[in-house]
């Protein structure tokens, strides 16, 4: 993946981007897209519980995110993808081979902590 050169932010702009740790309650191979993915809910606690789609099939299966906690930005607009509306970004690492490497807390964290 070539590196594109990035604008800097501010820290006022950095801060706008809501990045919270959530547990996937979840997880469903997501038939109706293009490209492989999963249908997951995540648990962020307090903030409640929010749809996604996430093209990570190449390292994971179903069953095995269930309870993973992952980092995700929670206050993009929602967008229609297939069927379903997705309503929060999980992130990731994107790999030579774009396999997509999950970002999760090293520790146990309360649903809804605010990466920052």
């Amino acid at each position: 993946m070539e590196n594109e050169m990035a604008q800097d932010l501010t820290w006022d702009e950095f801060m706008k981007v809501e990045m919270v740790v959530g547990t996937i309650i979840s997880a469903e191979e997501f038939k109706e897209v293009r490209n492989p993915a999963y249908k997951m809910m995540v648990d962020f606690g307090d903030l409640g519980t929010r749809k996604t789609s996430a093209q990570i099939t190449k390292l994971y299966n179903p069953k095995e995110l269930m309870g993973k906690q992952v980092v995700a930005v929670i206050n993009f607009p929602p967008k229609q993808i297939a069927n379903l509306m997705s309503e929060c970004l999980v992130l990731g690492c994107v790999g030579d081979h774009k396999e997509i490497t999950l970002l999760q807390p090293e520790r146990k964290v309360k649903n809804g902590t605010r990466i920052g």
